[in-house]
């Protein structure tokens, strides 16, 4: 890994604000993978050479633990590359390597090893041929999952007005729940937070990089209330209250060349930052 290059008082500032905040993320959610390498990437710009490494062992056992043996084994690889002596990876890879034999053999899981991989690092899916907001897994969860009345989410579903471009953020699903006295907001954050493998993050409390959000459609951002916030490396950070949306996926892909990396957010929270970016 290449040298970090020299940092500014502001670029430092910022390194550390972000530090403070997805440690607070991943001490809460510690197989949030994505989470981790934000942080492994900002101790890396910092030259804090222990916490990096620490983190990479984070993110190693973060896969192990969800099953993806392949991915931990390319990470423990990862830290032998340049510590070859440490003796807790070496007795991880180790184990992990026993497990994945075990399991099938260890060329059938350096192959899925780079599938994944690749997967994680860029591939970008297609833009899909019909409109996928996210109403039927939203439908599936609340309805089906009996949170809610089918009469109460047709009431709090959104339909979008695809004739004129929004001037301001719509609404989001979970946001509408709450202003009409369906269900408070903490209580339907929780229900699509233990559905899905997405950080929380407070946005409001997060210096927001309001230039990188411009470079984004308003359009886009305000119709599925989305906030593309901050870069970290080839990354791009995005706050939003639906994850199961793949068209606002699909349209941001469509402009942007950098990994999307999503979290979970407050609706309000991003309804005030898009405000704010987009006057």
């Amino acid at each position: 890994m290449p040298s970090p290059t020299p940092l500014t008082a502001s670029e430092e500032a910022q390194l550390t604000q972000t530090i403070e905040m997805f440690e607070v993320i991943t001490q809460s959610q510690p197989h949030d993978y994505q989470s981790l390498e934000i942080l492994r990437e900002a101790y890396y710009k910092l030259g804090r050479e222990k916490e990096l490494i620490d983190t990479s062992k984070r993110i190693a056992n973060a896969y192990v633990q969800m099953g993806q043996l392949s991915s931990a084994i390319l990470e423990y690889e990862s830290i032998l590359q340049r510590y070859p002596d440490d003796e807790q990876v070496r007795t991880a890879l180790g184990e992990i390597e026993s497990r994945a034999t075990s399991l099938g053999g260890q060329s059938e899981m350096t192959e899925a090893a780079i599938s994944k991989v690749s997967a994680r690092r860029g591939n970008q899916r297609p833009v899909p041929s019909e409109i996928d907001d996210g109403r039927n897994a939203m439908f599936k969860l609340f309805v089906t999952g009996k949170v809610i009345s089918e009469h109460d989410f047709e009431k709090c579903w959104i339909q979008q007005d695809w004739s004129n471009a929004p001037t301001e953020p719509v609404a989001p699903f979970l946001q509408v729940l709450a202003d009409k006295s369906v269900l408070p907001l903490e209580k339907s954050l929780k229900v699509v937070s233990d559905k899905v493998r997405l950080g929380y993050l407070p946005v409001e409390k997060y210096d927001i990089d309001i230039d990188l959000a411009r470079g984004f459609p308003a359009e886009t951002c305000r119709r599925w209330c989305i906030l593309p916030f901050d870069r970290m490396s080839k990354s791009i950070l995005v706050a939003t209250a639906n994850p199961f949306n793949r068209q606002a996926v699909s349209e941001l892909e469509s402009v942007s060349r950098n990994r999307l990396l999503w979290y979970l957010a407050p609706p309000a929270d991003i309804v005030s930052s898009l405000r704010k970016v987009f006057r």
